[in-house]
């Protein structure tokens, strides 16, 4: 229970690698807000998992393309549970698109969610987070490659990333560290959707270990990341991969 009577709030944890980093915080003692922007059935299902596994946790609607729905995600969590030590900026949109495909929609609404959630909720939690806490954002490994299709999803991963880095030091005064996990591919619904069984076998083999990554392969990385054994960690951003690059 390494992290007893801290508490935890994780973006977009209804499904995927959210729902999995959202249990596996809980597993370790932590109190646990489970946001989802639309689907509070299955939000309220890893919150009962996260209480039979004997920690608390509640379900909090926020659609974090929004400054408005990010403060009250805060305000209600410390309505709750009465403080902040851990932030997962897990939310995210991936679409793909040719350039020639892309409209101007899409460009925002990826902006929107991926930098825009993200840079005003870490704004948040420099008001509210206590000292000693920790900040894990997500970008992607799909920034190393050249990938047709992927150039909005990686430029709003890009500024995540540097988002992270120039982020650390106005967050080390009050001794929080912010990181960045990268990952690789990884089996969710996120990744599968829009995609040919060709694709996916493609992309599956390009790792050391010719699989597809599992939610667990990065929740074990982001417990590491808000733990106390990783203090002197902060301003990076750490690939999750299995080799992929």
């Amino acid at each position: 229970m390494s992290l007893k009577n801290k508490v935890a709030i994780v973006t977009g944890a209804s499904r995927g690698i959210g729902r999995e980093i959202a249990k596996r915080l809980g597993a370790a003692g932590a109190k646990v807000v489970v946001n989802y922007a639309s689907n509070r059935a299955k939000a309220d299902e890893v919150a009962a998992e996260i209480k039979q596994l004997g920690s608390e946790a509640v379900a909090l609607q926020a659609d974090i393309a929004k400054l408005g729905d990010i403060e009250k995600l805060f305000a209600e969590t410390i309505a709750t549970f009465g403080k902040v030590d851990i932030l997962i900026n897990n939310a995210g949109l991936l679409k793909n698109a040719l350039l020639s495909d892309v409209t101007e929609e899409d460009f925002d609404k990826h902006f929107a969610i991926n930098v825009k959630g993200t840079y005003f909720a870490c704004q948040q939690a420099m008001k509210h987070m206590e000292p000693g806490g920790t900040i894990v954002n997500f970008s992607t490994s799909v920034t190393g490659h050249m990938f047709p299709a992927y150039s909005v999803y990686a430029a709003t991963k890009g500024a995540v990333e540097q988002i992270t880095r120039q982020l650390a030091k106005e967050f080390g005064p009050k001794n929080i560290t912010i990181n960045c996990v990268a990952p690789g591919p990884v089996g969710t619904e996120l990744f599968f959707a829009g995609k040919s069984q060709e694709q996916i076998d493609s992309i599956r083999v390009m790792n050391a270990f010719q699989r597809l990554g599992e939610p667990d392969d990065i929740a074990s990385v982001v417990e590491f990341l808000v733990g106390e054994q990783s203090r002197w960690i902060t301003g990076q951003t750490i690939r999750v991969n299995g080799g992929y690059i």
